[in-house]
């Protein structure tokens, strides 16, 4: 059971009941580690925000970067970011076999030599980020421009502190329809009972 209560639609502002039902719309639920941010208005709007400008911009491809979340979120043992984000990986394109042994990526043929450096790139900022080398830089430099490798540092950088905010609080994976506006009207309907 998370350590932090989630807060329901009903439960908040507004402009963030607002923003659940936009984030329903595009997902099918409000995941819990939102809906747990949103007992600070400010960091879960400014966050969101922040997430989408990290996954949805740019010119790395969103299947790139989830690779590299779900590497990032193996290395932290992360539960909640794996339940969700392995999910929207395969459904990129990732195949299963690719993300179980993701591990094991070196030795593999089916990741091209650029994907290599990007999942290289996320367990050593991961892991150590001042391990990163001026040669392994150079070899990312090879295949990435300048905001390319800020966009792969952001996605990492990103689920790093997600990783650790969701593992810190025991987060819940989400369930389907968790935090939508019929369950909101649902428990408000039970509570006036």
């Amino acid at each position: 059971m998370s350590r932090i209560s989630k807060l329901d639609r009903s439960e908040v502002t507004p402009d963030l009941a607002t923003l659940y039902d936009k984030i329903f719309a595009q997902r099918g639920n409000v995941p819990n580690m939102f809906r747990t941010m949103a007992h600070r208005p400010e960091i879960f709007s400014t966050m969101m925000a922040h997430f989408s400008a990290v996954l949805n911009t740019g010119t790395v491809p969103t299947k790139l970067k989830e690779l590299i979340i779900v590497r990032t979120s193996q290395l932290n043992v992360t539960p909640y970011c794996l339940a969700s984000h392995t999910v929207l990986a395969r459904n990129l394109g990732w195949t299963d076999d690719q993300l179980s042994n993701l591990a094991s990526w070196p030795d593999r043929s089916d990741f091209t030599p650029a994907e290599k450096a990007a999942i290289s790139l996320a367990e050593t900022v991961t892991l150590n980020a001042n391990g990163l080398s001026d040669e392994q830089f150079a070899a990312l430099r090879s295949f990435y421009n300048d905001g390319e490798i800020v966009e792969l540092l952001c996605s990492i950088g990103l689920f790093n502190y997600f990783n650790r905010f969701n593992n810190a609080l025991q987060m819940e994976p989400t369930e389907p329809g968790e935090g939508s506006p019929a369950a909101a009207q649902l428990a408000e309907t039970i509570s006036s009972c």
